[in-house]
């Protein structure tokens, strides 16, 4: 169990809540950690509880059945995710991987239910939640096809400057240029050189450990 100046610093979405929901939803909330590079759960595993990334960054992924690895989404810290297969009460459709030393808030099923089945506030979080998850998902199929490795990492790293998935975000995100790679389904080298080329563009500022993003909008649209 989680206190709740801690909740409300990891999950923004509980800012709305009603004094009961809330503290529902901090009793139902327990903290673990992940070194780099374990796998969260595997593509077929269960894992019943729906997660916050209290702390770190985590790769959602899949392996096809030729043997490629694709990234489906990064996870920054205070993102949450996993809501549709919690409704559903279903396994895994991909693998998780923590890119860094990170730390989880998992709320138990029971929980979460009794949060959809009774609070306005978080129904109307989990609604926007979906629905930008699902533009996400299918943008996603428009990169892998469409578009070049630049305009693929400007739009992969948009997203984690997300207003929806993250709340007013910080413009300024610690990430190595290995983990963007990562995330992006790209060597660090072709990383290094399309981070080049967005700086150079006035889209983003490369600094010692991470990136700060100068114009959100046009990364967002970059390529098209």
């Amino acid at each position: 169990m989680i206190t709740g100046d801690h909740l409300r610093r990891i999950a923004f979405w509980s800012h709305d809540l009603t004094d009961a929901e809330f503290e529902r939803a901090r009793r139902g909330i327990v903290e673990k950690s992940y070194a780099k590079g374990a796998y969260v759960c595997h593509r077929g595993d269960r894992l019943d509880s729906w997660t916050g990334v209290a702390e770190g960054l985590l790769k959602i992924a899949s392996m096809s059945r030729s043997g490629k690895a694709v990234t489906l989404a990064g996870i920054r810290t205070h993102g949450w995710f996993g809501e549709g297969t919690v409704l559903k009460h279903e396994a895994r459709q991909y693998d998780l991987v923590a890119l860094r030393d990170t730390r989880l808030a998992l709320m138990d099923r029971a929980t979460f239910l009794w949060l959809f089945e009774n609070s306005v506030a978080f129904n109307r979080f989990l609604v926007g939640q979906l629905n930008e998850r699902l533009g996400q998902f299918i943008a996603f199929v428009e990169y892998d096809r469409m578009l070049d490795a630049p305009a693929r990492l400007a739009r992969n790293v948009a997203w984690l400057f997300n207003p929806v998935l993250y709340r007013n975000p910080s413009p300024h995100l610690e990430i190595s240029q290995e983990e963007i790679g990562l995330l992006c389904g790209m060597s660090r080298q072709m990383a290094n050189k399309s981070l080049q080329l967005l700086e150079q563009k006035g889209l983003l500022r490369i600094e010692h450990g991470g990136i700060t993003i100068l114009d959100p909008e046009r990364l967002a649209r970059y390529g098209t």
